[in-house]
C-alpha cells in the first residue's frame, strides 16, 4: 500500500462529499465511512483524543486512505452501505444480505399458481416481499386460500391442452378447494379476478374483496340461496377478522415506512414497520453490533438504506424518531403527536422488545456478550474511566448502637462471589456512629488488601448518602488510594448516587440495568450484614442468659454452648452431661438453675 506519510495524504483530501476507505499496512481494509466533508471528517481521526479504545486501536493501524467524492452527502450514504456489504470491513458494523428470506411467488402462468418460495426466478413471475418468516407466509396463504379457491397443481393449462381434455378432476375439487379451470370449468376472466384480489391483499388492501363478498352475498340472499350466501358472510369475517389485527390507526396512512432505534454501548437495534392502507403488512428489527462509537443518527441512515434495499421498498415517505439524510426523493417526516406518532412510538416499542429478547437468549446461549455488555453499560452510565469487572459495596448495621457490625460485599463481572464477602465487628467506636464505622472497616478492608497485595476493585459502593461517602473518602485519602478508585455513594430514599466532591446527584433510569445491579449490590450488603448482626444479638442474649447464672461466666457459657448448641438442650440435659462439659461444681448450679 502507499507509503506517504499520513499527514500527506490528509493535506490532499478535498472538502467535499464522499467516502472514505482505511486500509492497513498490508492492504487489507479496515473501514468504510461516509462525510460531508471528506477532509474534516477524515482529520479528525487524527487530531482529536478518542474515548473509545477501538478507534484509538484502528486509527493506529492505517496506513492508507483512498477515498471517492460524490455529489451529495445522501449519495455518500447510498455508496457506504454498498461498499461496507461488500467488504465488510472489521471495524465496521455487520450489515448481511440474507438471500434466504421467504417470498409470496404469483407464477406467470395462463391460471396463476400462489406458493411460498426462497428462490426468486427471472421469468416475468410477481414476488411479494421478502418476509422476515415463513410463518407470516403461511398465514397469509391460509387467509388467502380459505378464501379464493386456487389450483395447486403444477399442470400447464394451456388452451389446447384443457381444450382437448387432458386433465381430469382431482380431490381438490371436491373438497371444494379448486373450480376446476383444468377441465374447464373455471374460466380465465374469473381465476384473474381472483388473482387481483390477492394481489391487493398482499399488498394490505381488503377494500376490494370486501366490497365484492358483501355484493355476492346480498345478490345471493335476494335469490333465496342462504347456503351460498352463508359461505359468503364466513369469507368476509375472514378478511375482516384478519384485517383488524393488522390495522394499527389509521387507513388513510398509505405506503409509508416507519423506522425507530434503541441502542447501548455495543449492539443497535432498528425496527422497521412498512405500512399500506393503514395495515401493518411487514415488521422486521435489524441487529448492528456497533465496532466503533457510532452515533444513532448514522445507524439508523445506514440500517435504513440496507432495510429498503433489503425489502425492495418503494415508500416515498418514511416516519423516523429525528431527522435523517436519505438518497433519493423520499420524505422523512419527524412526528410529534396524533396516529404518526404513535406509528413511529409503536416502532421503538418492537424494538425494545427485541433487545429484551436477545438480552434473554445471550444470557443463555452467550453469558460473556451479556457480562460484557452490562460492563460497556455501567461504565457509560456511571462515568468511569474501566469497567466495574470488581465491584465492592459497603452497609452498617446496628440497633441503637447495640453490636454494631459491618458487611463488604463483593460481585464480579456483575454477580454475587459470595466466598468473597466479609463481615466486621466495629472495634473503634463507640454508640451508634455510621459515619466513623464507615471510616473504621473501609479503612481495614484496603488496608488488608494491600498488605496481602491483592487486587483491587473498579469500584466502591457506599450504602448511604453525603455523609457515608466522605468518611470512606477519608479512609481511601490515609491509604494513598483516593482517585485509584471509584467510589460512588447510594442514598435509599431517591435513589440518588453521589460522586466525591460532586454535590449534584446523578438519577438513573428506574428500569437501567446499572441501577438494578446497585440496588442488588445494596440490598445484598444491607441482607448480609443485618444476618451478621442478628446471629451476634442472638448469640449476646444466650451467653446473657447464662452468664446470668451465679457462678457461671462467658468462659463457661461458651463451653456450654459449644457442646449443646442451644439454651434449650443445656436446659434438658443431665447432671451427667453437663459435669462431662464443665465440672461437676458448675453442672450442679446450672442444672439447679434450669430445674
Amino acid at each position: 500500500m502507499s507509503e506517504i506519510p499520513i499527514e500527506v495524504q490528509l493535506s490532499t483530501l478535498p472538502d467535499s462529499p464522499g467516502v472514505y476507505q482505511f486500509y492497513d499496512g498490508e492492504g487489507k481494509i479496515l473501514y468504510v465511512g461516509k462525510a460531508k466533508s471528506l477532509k474534516k471528517r477524515v482529520s479528525s481521526y487524527f487530531h482529536k483524543q478518542h474515548d473509545y479504545g477501538k478507534t484509538r486501536v484502528m486509527v493506529r493501524k492505517i496506513r492508507s486512505i483512498q477515498h471517492i467524492v460524490v455529489p451529495t452527502e445522501s449519495d455518500a450514504l447510498l455508496l457506504e452501505n454498498n461498499l461496507i456489504k461488500k467488504y465488510q470491513p472489521r471495524y465496521n458494523v455487520l450489515l448481511k444480505d440474507d438471500k434466504s428470506y421467504p417470498w409470496i411467488c404469483i407464477k406467470k402462468e395462463r391460471f396463476p399458481r400462489v406458493f411460498p418460495t426462497r428462490k426468486l426466478i427471472k421469468d416475468g413471475s410477481e414476488y411479494f416481499g421478502p418476509y422476515t418468516s415463513m410463518k407470516t407466509v403461511k398465514t397469509l396463504l391460509d387467509l388467502i386460500r380459505s378464501v379464493y379457491p386456487l389450483r395447486t397443481c403444477n399442470y400447464d393449462l394451456s388452451r389446447e391442452k384443457v381444450e382437448a381434455g387432458k386433465y381430469k378432476l382431482c380431490l381438490e375439487y371436491h373438497l371444494g378447494n379448486c373450480k376446476g379451470p383444468c377441465t374447464g370449468l373455471q374460466s380465465e376472466e374469473e381465476y384473474h379476478q381472483q388473482i387481483d384480489d390477492i394481489r391487493e391483499i398482499i399488498k394490505g388492501n381488503f377494500k376490494s374483496s370486501l366490497n365484492y363478498f358483501r355484493k355476492q352475498m346480498k345478490s345471493l340472499a335476494s335469490d333465496m340461496r342462504f347456503e351460498e350466501a352463508q359461505q359468503m358472510k364466513e369469507k368476509i369475517d375472514v378478511l375482516e377478522s384478519y384485517q383488524a389485527k393488522s390495522t394499527i390507526v389509521n387507513p388513510r396512512i398509505n405506503n409509508v415506512d416507519v423506522f425507530s432505534i434503541i441502542s447501548d454501548e455495543s449492539y443497535a437495534y432498528i425496527n422497521f414497520l412498512q405500512l399500506s392502507h393503514g395495515s401493518i403488512i411487514r415488521s422486521h428489527t435489524l441487529e448492528l453490533k456497533k465496532k466503533l462509537d457510532e452515533d444513532d443518527k448514522d445507524l439508523l441512515e445506514l440500517a435504513i438504506h440496507e432495510i429498503r434495499q433489503r425489502f425492495h421498498s418503494q415508500s416515498r415517505e418514511i416516519y423516523a424518531p429525528f431527522p435523517v439524510t436519505l438518497s433519493g426523493d423520499v420524505k422523512v417526516v419527524v412526528p410529534k403527536l396524533g396516529d404518526k406518532k404513535k406509528l413511529v412510538d409503536l416502532s421503538e416499542r418492537n424494538a425494545k422488545f427485541f433487545r429484551q429478547e436477545r438480552f434473554k437468549q445471550v444470557r443463555i446461549t452467550d453469558p460473556d456478550r451479556h457480562t460484557n455488555r452490562i460492563m460497556a453499560q455501567m461504565k457509560k452510565d456511571l462515568r468511569l474511566h474501566e469497567e466495574p469487572r470488581h465491584i465492592e459495596c459497603f452497609d452498617n448495621s446496628n440497633i441503637q448502637g447495640s453490636n454494631p457490625v459491618a458487611a463488604c460485599v463483593v460481585f464480579r463481572n456483575g454477580k454475587p462471589a459470595k466466598s468473597e464477602y466479609r463481615k466486621f465487628n466495629i472495634k473503634t467506636v463507640t454508640g451508634p456512629d455510621d459515619f466513623a464505622s464507615m471510616e473504621e472497616v473501609v479503612f481495614r478492608r484496603y488496608k488488608r488488601l494491600l498488605n496481602e497485595d491483592e487486587p483491587l476493585p473498579q469500584l466502591i459502593v457506599i450504602d448511604g448518602g453525603k455523609g457515608q461517602l466522605s468518611s470512606a473518602l477519608k479512609s481511601l485519602d490515609v491509604l494513598g488510594l483516593r482517585g485509584k478508585i471509584a467510589i460512588i455513594g447510594i442514598a435509599k430514599r431517591l435513589e440518588e448516587i453521589y460522586y466525591p466532591e460532586d454535590p449534584i446527584p446523578l438519577y438513573l433510569d428506574k428500569k437501567s440495568e446499572t441501577l438494578k445491579i446497585i440496588q442488588q449490590l445494596r440490598n445484598e450488603a444491607h441482607r448480609f450484614g443485618i444476618t451478621f448482626h442478628r446471629n451476634k444479638r442472638s448469640k449476646a442474649a444466650i451467653n446473657s442468659e447464662l452468664e446470668a447464672i451465679n457462678g457461671i461466666g462467658e468462659r463457661t457459657a461458651e463451653d456450654l454452648l459449644k457442646e449443646f448448641k442451644s439454651v434449650k438442650r443445656i436446659r434438658e440435659a443431665s447432671i451427667e452431661d453437663l459435669t462431662k462439659a464443665i465440672g461437676l461444681s458448675k453442672a450442679k448450679k446450672v442444672y439447679e438453675s434450669f430445674h
